[in-house]
C-alpha cells in the first residue's frame, strides 16, 4: 500500500489478492449473457430446514440449491457445459464441452490478509450428493483456514505472479476441457441472501449461473384466497452461446418446482415434514433461521 504522488491524500494499492478475479473478468467479456428470474415460495424449505434443526442439523439455503441443481442439471447435460475460447475467435467455430458429473463453483465472501475477496469453492458430484454431503463441504470452506485448503493455492499464486504470466497462466489452464471442472465447475452459485438484496445477476463463467437473494414474506394467492408466504427471488445468467432461452427456462421452471415441493428424498434428519403441516397450509415459515 503506497501513497500516490498525483493523488494527495490517495491511497495507491496494490491488488494481488484480487488479480484472480481481475484476469476472469478479462475472459467473461467473451461471454453472451442473458438474464431470468423467478420467485421460490421458500415454504417447503424452511419447514425441511426447520425440522432439520430440531435434530441437531443445520442446512444453509444455499445447500438446498445445490441439491437441486445438481440433479436438475444431471438431467439437462446440454447446460452443465462451457464454451471454450478459441484464438482467433473469428476463424475457427466455437466449441462446447459437456461434462458428466456436475460441479458447482460457489463464490465466497472471505476475508484475506485483513481484506474482503471474493474466492470460488468447488462442489463436485452435486448430481447425486446428499444434503448432509454438500453441507460438509461448505462447512469446511466457510470454517477453514484458507492457508491450509489446497484448493486456493491457484488465487495464491495467481497474486503473487507478475500480471503478464498471470494472465497467461490464466488463459492457458482454461483452454483444457478436462481441466475446467476443477477450476470452473460446471454451474456458478452466488448468494447475497444473507443482505437486504432482493435479486441480482452475475456472470460466472459457466453456461449457467443462479442468484440467490434474501428470504422475505410476501402476499401469494393459495386456491384464490391470499396467504403470507416466505419467497426468494433466484436468478439464472444463461451463456447464449452454449444454449438458448427455453433450455433456460425449462432448467429455471424445473429448480421452482423443486424447492416449492422440495422432499430429498434421502431420510435423513430434516425430511420429516409432518409436523410443519399447519404452517405449511398458512404459508408462513416454520422458523427463518440463518443462510
Amino acid at each position: 500500500m503506497t501513497k500516490a504522488p498525483d493523488l494527495p491524500g490517495a491511497t495507491v494499492l496494490v491488488e494481488r489478492r484480487r488479480r484472480h478475479t481481475l484476469y476472469f473478468l478479462e475472459y467473461a467479456e467473451a461471454l453472451r449473457p442473458v438474464h431470468l428470474d423467478t420467485e421460490i415460495d421458500m415454504t417447503r424449505v424452511l419447514a425441511h430446514r426447520a425440522a432439520a434443526r430440531e435434530r441437531g442439523v443445520r442446512y444453509s439455503v444455499v445447500s438446498y440449491l445445490l441439491h437441486s441443481a445438481g440433479r436438475a442439471l444431471a438431467r439437462h447435460p446440454e447446460a452443465n457445459a462451457v464454451t471454450l475460447p478459441s484464438w482467433p475467435s473469428r476463424w475457427r467455430a466455437p466449441r462446447t464441452a459437456r461434462f458428466d458429473g456436475v460441479t458447482a463453483k460457489l463464490a465466497l465472501d472471505r476475508t484475506v490478509d485483513g481484506e474482503r475477496t471474493v474466492l470460488s469453492a468447488l462442489l463436485p458430484g452435486l448430481q447425486d450428493a446428499a444434503m448432509d454431503d454438500i453441507q460438509r463441504q461448505i462447512d469446511r470452506y466457510r470454517d477453514g483456514d484458507l492457508s491450509d485448503l489446497p484448493e486456493f493455492r491457484g488465487p495464491r499464486l495467481l497474486g503473487r505472479l507478475p500480471v503478464p504470466l498471470g494472465r497467461l497462466l490464466f488463459g492457458a489452464v482454461l483452454r483444457s476441457p478436462a481441466r475446467r471442472p476443477g477450476i470452473f465447475g460446471t454451474v456458478s452459485v452466488s448468494s447475497l441472501g444473507h443482505r437486504p438484496v432482493d435479486g441480482f445477476y452475475s456472470t460466472g463463467g459457466t453456461a449457467v449461473t443462479l442468484c440467490l437473494g434474501r428470504i422475505t414474506d410476501r402476499a401469494v394467492v393459495r386456491d384464490g384466497a391470499v396467504a403470507v408466504a416466505p419467497v426468494m427471488r433466484l436468478s439464472l445468467t444463461f451463456d447464449h452461446r452454449v444454449i438458448d432461452g427455453g433450455t433456460a427456462a425449462d432448467l429455471l421452471g424445473e429448480l421452482k418446482k423443486t424447492l416449492e415441493g422440495f422432499d430429498d428424498g434421502e431420510g435423513s434428519a430434516g425430511s420429516d415434514l409432518r409436523g410443519a403441516d399447519q404452517d405449511l397450509r398458512t404459508g408462513r415459515p416454520v422458523a427463518a433461521g440463518t443462510r
